[in-house]
């Protein structure tokens, strides 16, 4: 998909007008944000479909709610919608919210499907307004230096890739809601959890190969579970990935290791916030940056959520280009779209898929 040169609408001399469509669990990050971010934004309104939460949620914020997408954008006067409900609607979301101009910021995964996530670009393309896919965890202070050292050359070439997505998730969680652990709504294990990982295999060693994944369901749900990735990068190196929601009794790792002729890193702890082991051949001087990196965290989501919205405000007003828009989330989107043709398929996908 080629980019469209667009001329977009500046936000400039007042705050950014936002509202958050759907209020679950990672609604809190974005209402932190935004309380973070008063001064160039404004929260207008909130959408939920349960009754309940959004009473909750209008008297908690001291905001108006609506039961209505449709009917919030017809009587507010929005610059940006946050949409953080589940994956499967983010496409028609993203749809409705173009048929009235306004910005969209979707959470992981843009969408469950390929097509899907195509959609939500053309569209947004078509309607000259913002597509931004939250990735989060890329400003993480340990993967803010990993990506320097990568980005620098530092480990000569790569040879080896692998990363751990050790969580739980209980047959409790998915039975909060019929949507969740279903295809089409919500995602497996890949798909959901581990999207942000599966950003980082382009985000830091490059463009993708092919990939081969097998997957496994224990519990009661529709999608998988666990699950293995093979990987094969264009410039050589190779990788894998093990993911589960198995893991007992708690969250215990989300890491990432990278073996280089030159140089040896592991970033660890439960979401890649603790790095381990650094070294390489030569010392720069953002190596003493390591300990000042690291944190203390339980929380799967990191702390990168005020930071996006950093940029998000510089990119409506004009001085910056997006972190991740809506064609960087095609990037994960397409490699999660291989990996499960190739676990259905029992083949080896290449990518860009449709190619041989």
């Amino acid at each position: 998909m080629e980019y469209v040169l667009k001329n977009y609408k500046i936000i400039c001399n007042r705050r950014i007008r936002v509202s958050i469509v759907g209020c679950g669990r990672i609604s809190k990050n974005h209402f932190k944000s935004i309380e973070d971010h008063q001064n160039d934004i404004k929260l207008v309104s909130i959408c939920e479909i349960e009754p309940q939460i959004l009473a909750n949620h209008e008297s908690r914020y001291n905001i108006k709610g609506y039961l209505d997408l449709e009917d919030m954008l017809e009587n507010e006067n929005i610059d940006l919608v946050a949409i953080c409900t589940p994956s499967g609607v983010h496409a028609d979301q993203t749809e409705i919210c173009a048929k009235y101009g306004v910005n969209v910021m979707t959470e992981k995964p843009m969408a469950t499907n390929w097509n899907d996530g195509l959609r939500m670009v053309k569209t947004c393309d078509i309607s000259n307004i913002r597509l931004f896919v939250v990735k989060q965890n890329r400003n993480n202070p340990t993967l803010q230096l990993l990506k320097r050292a990568t980005s620098d050359g530092r480990f000569g070439k790569i040879h080896m890739v692998h990363i751990n997505v050790f969580w739980t998730r209980p047959q409790e969680y998915y039975d909060q809601a019929p949507w969740r652990g279903t295809y089409k709504l919500d995602g497996g294990a890949f798909m959901n959890q581990a999207s942000h990982y599966i950003d980082l295999l382009d985000w830091l060693i490059g463009p993708i190969d092919k990939v081969q994944a097998m997957v496994s369901t224990t519990l009661d749900i529709e999608v998988e579970d666990t699950g293995v990735l093979n990987i094969k990068w264009l410039n050589g190196s190779l990788g894998s990935m093990s993911v589960t929601m198995l893991t007992y009794p708690k969250n215990l790792e989300g890491s990432i290791t990278i073996l280089g002729e030159n140089g040896t890193v592991r970033v660890g702890g439960v979401a890649v916030n603790d790095i381990q082991h650094w070294e390489f051949d030569k010392p720069e001087n953002y190596d003493n940056e390591i300990e000042e990196a690291n944190y203390q965290t339980t929380s799967i989501y990191g702390f990168g959520h005020p930071l996006y919205y950093n940029n998000v405000i510089k990119v409506l007003r004009g001085n910056a280009e997006p972190e991740t828009d809506g064609r960087e989330g095609l990037k994960s989107l397409e490699v999660l779209s291989a990996a499960y043709l190739s676990a259905c398929s029992g083949d080896t996908v290449s990518l860009p898929m449709g190619r041989s």
